[in-house]
């Protein structure tokens, strides 16, 4: 295959990452960004997400004969909200009695990390299983070629993708877009910010600030899900399959800016897209080189992230 094709094969794979790099690490960047907390079992959640959609799709088609698209639309819909209220269960039980204290919520989330992990363990197993796709069809790409009479689309032997990773991209996009206009343009978004900016003061004017960290520490666990549920019909639902989404979310997170959504989406884009080139043509391990070296560089050159705010 010529370097044309080969270059958008490695852009349409990069885009699938930072769709799902976008919606885990939008997650941690709210928990971060309202409670003030790192979420260090952010990665579990994820993993979690993986887990029950391979559950719920598993059971669905032995016991009733559910399709593998009535599987994954129930995984979709199951997956997060059953990991939010873990979450939220979570925060109840453990951070809201150490008073989202960040030093001791690191040592506590760690401790999450250990517990999901071995849970999984114990009732999943260790081996990798794979979810099948709602639907895969494969897309031939044309690419232009200049042949004897001027430019022509041809399709090149084996370029193309499939319907389900196009679907992927779509799916991020517009959860991510309706996460912004929840955040910026509802009730509980002016909510949410009105805590994050003041505490104290959303507590003066009646706002039940301890009831707002339970959900939005439940809506950073269900959005790592949901990125989870996307990507696992593209790789397979395995017990220790958070670490890489827990490294990339904080790498984002820092690039972006602390906190800032719009600035995380930027990051995961950036990281995503070099990613998928620098895999494609190089290896991985290159592409989580690079991302440490630009986490390095942001942290020097600009240490409030690239839409994020200094500090007063």
């Amino acid at each position: 295959m010529e370097f044309g094709p080969h270059l958008v094969l490695a852009l349409l794979e990069g885009s699938i990452t930072a769709a799902v790099l976008a919606l885990t690490a939008a997650g941690l960047a709210i928990v971060f960004g309202i409670l003030r907390v790192v979420n260090v079992a952010h990665g579990e959640f994820f993993m979690l997400g993986a887990v029950i959609a391979w559950f719920v799709t598993t059971t669905l088609a032995d016991v009733f004969g559910a399709s593998p698209a009535v599987g994954f639309a129930c995984a979709a819909i199951i997956a997060p909200l059953t990991t939010g209220l873990i979450a939220m269960l979570t925060d109840k039980l453990v951070l809201s009695r150490i008073n989202y204290d960040p030093e001791r919520t690191i040592v506590a989330t760690i401790g999450l990390l250990y517990v999901l992990q071995q849970l999984t363990l114990m009732s999943f197993g260790p081996d990798a299983r794979p979810v099948e796709a709602p639907f895969n069809t494969r897309i031939a790409l044309p690419w232009p070629e200049l042949g004897p009479n001027g430019w022509a689309l041809s399709w090149p032997w084996g370029f193309g993708t499939t319907t389900y990773k196009l679907f992927v991209i779509v799916a991020a996009a517009s959860v991510l877009v309706s996460l912004w206009l929840l955040l910026k343009h509802t009730r509980i978004g002016l909510i949410m910010r009105a805590t994050e900016q003041d505490r104290d003061m959303a507590t003066a004017f009646g706002v039940r600030v301890n009831r707002v960290y339970s959900r939005v520490f439940g809506l950073g666990a269900a959005l790592a899900a949901l990125g989870a549920v996307l990507v696992v019909p593209i790789q397979q639902a395995h017990y220790l399959m958070g670490g890489d989404p827990l490294l990339l979310s904080f790498i984002v997170v820092i690039i972006g800016g602390l906190g800032s959504v719009s600035g995380t989406v930027l990051a995961a884009v950036i990281i995503g897209l070099t990613d998928g080139i620098v895999s494609v043509f190089f290896s991985a391990t290159l592409a989580k080189i690079i991302a440490t070296v630009a986490v390095a560089l942001v942290l020097v050159f600009r240490p409030q992230g690239l839409l994020g705010h200094r500090a007063p």
